[in-house]
């Protein structure tokens, strides 16, 4: 059998194990399975309005707090109700402004380009930060939170500039060699500071054309800069995740990239790079989030599509095991990694009066288990949903088999499942010749382990669709001289 390659739109259509195109086809450490759908998490009520950034924040002591944030309020989700938490009186976001939210120690740190950084510590409300700027983005390291892009009382609006923090102190900014809170400017190049990740005891700071590794040095410059050679950067605040150690992936112009703290190189070319870019919303790249799926050892990476006005709707998603892609339809407002509640035999009442009201979701799923972890994101409706719930309807094309030379017949062809689907067909299609129009070719219905096709050509193309949970590993066709039996 021929094993699958995953989602490889920009090879040539006749290379064995390529998928062309699919619609909720995911990689996995053992190949290819049918896309998680979103369920709406045990018990939480939806926000009061579209989520622009949210987080599951781990104090000290293990113990989390999950926020989400709307363009004028901050939430904290408790006892299964989500209780305001806003400073005093309310916020007033941009039209493009997102939260973006940092732990350190036990303070929780929010911020965004038109709020000065808000603080919560341990419980209760955010409040302001006196001596701190306005930033669209924040990360912490080495002892301090840094600030990127940011407005403030003395210089104004400075989308090229960074600002720290005193040492260990995340209430006071005011610079000052005693205490080593500091700012600058990232001048080398041209643009304003889109993102920024921590990396270790490092910061990245991202520009949509280059990229900065940021390393603490102490007094007087306190943090140092140095330029990365290469014309890549990223497109927006959350278009950059951090892989646990491993470096960054994030979403550029032109590519999508890994960055191990040497140098940025591409994973998307020559296999989604070309239609990744020929099928995104250029206006709307910058809302592109990238998240970090820990427990599936995944990255996914949703953005708004070429039909989108600005919503984000579709994602591709790349297995860091296996280095394959796969492809989903699903629309959000944000995403994170939310840590379960969990829920016993004995409980199960409270998630849903009847059998046929609880969730679609595996009992063997992340979802019932206490500290269980798994990728979130709030869809519309503001509902905060788990991706966790069984796959809905699935389909993969795949690559073209046969040669230029004989006329063949495919009568039978198989998948190799590992887990079956609840309903599988195939349709197939033919051509005579390379780059010709495809013509209508059978289709089948899986049963005892095959489809069974009958359709004649010099290269035979098959689109299998399946609902349910399914994972496959390879396909093989049955072809023959056509005439031969």
């Amino acid at each position: 059998m021929t094993p699958l390659i995953g989602f490889t739109p920009d090879v040539d259509s006749s290379t064995p194990g390529a998928i062309l195109d699919c619609t909720n086809v995911i990689p996995y450490a053992s190949g290819m399975k049918g896309a998680p759908t979103a369920a709406s998490i045990n018990g939480v009520p939806a926000l009061a309005a579209t989520c622009v950034g949210a987080v599951a924040a781990t104090l000290l002591d293990g113990t989390r707090r999950v926020f989400g944030g709307t363009a004028s309020k901050l939430y904290e989700l408790s006892g299964g109700a989500w209780s305001d938490v806003s400073r005093g009186g309310s916020y007033s976001l941009g039209a493009d402004d997102r939260w973006d939210f940092v732990q350190f120690g036990n303070a929780t740190l929010a911020s965004n380009k038109s709020t000065t950084i808000q603080r919560s510590n341990l419980a209760g409300a955010f409040a302001d930060i006196a001596t701190a700027p306005k930033a669209m983005a924040i990360e912490a390291a080495s002892g301090f939170v840094v600030a990127f892009n940011t407005n403030d009382g003395t210089y104004g609006d400075s989308p090229d500039r960074w600002w720290c923090c005193a040492l260990n102190d995340e209430t006071s900014w005011t610079p000052a060699l005693s205490t080593q809170a500091n700012t600058g400017r990232l001048v080398s190049t041209p643009g304003p500071i889109t993102a920024a990740k921590s990396f270790g005891d490092q910061i990245i700071a991202y520009k949509d054309r280059a990229v900065y590794l940021g390393r603490y040095v102490g007094s007087p410059a306190v943090w140092q800069w140095d330029l990365i050679p290469g014309d890549i950067g990223c497109v927006g605040v959350d278009a950059v995740t951090d892989i646990g150690g491993a470096g960054h992936i994030f979403v550029g112009r032109s590519d999508i990239m890994l960055f191990d703290g040497t140098r940025p190189v591409s994973i998307a070319d020559g296999q989604v790079r070309q239609w990744f870019y020929n099928n995104v919303s250029q206006a709307y790249l910058y809302k592109t989030t990238v998240v970090h799926d820990k427990q599936q050892n995944s990255v996914w990476i949703f953005y708004p599509s070429l039909a989108s006005s600005g919503t984000v709707d579709e994602a591709l998603v790349y297995c860091l095991v296996t280095k394959q892609w796969g492809r989903a339809t699903q629309t959000i407002e944000s995403a994170l990694n939310y840590v379960a509640a969990g829920t016993t035999i004995d409980g199960m009442a409270s998630v849903s009066a009847t059998i046929d009201g609880l969730p679609s979701v595996s009992f063997d799923s992340q979802y019932w288990s206490a500290g269980g972890r798994f990728l979130t994101t709030v869809t519309t409706g503001h509902q905060i949903s788990s991706m966790t719930g069984v796959a809905g309807s699935s389909s993969m094309t795949l690559y073209d088999v046969g040669d230029d030379q004989t006329v063949s017949s495919l009568t039978r062809m198989r998948v190799a499942y590992q887990s079956n689907p609840t309903t599988a067909t195939v349709t197939g299609s033919t051509r005579n010749a390379r780059g010709a129009a495809l013509g209508s070719g059978g289709s089948g219905t899986y049963s005892s382990g095959k489809f069974d096709i009958r359709q004649s050509g010099r290269f035979h193309r098959a689109i299998v669709s399946a609902t349910g949970d399914w994972k496959a590993a390879a396909v093989d066709f049955d072809l023959k001289p056509a005439g031969q039996r």
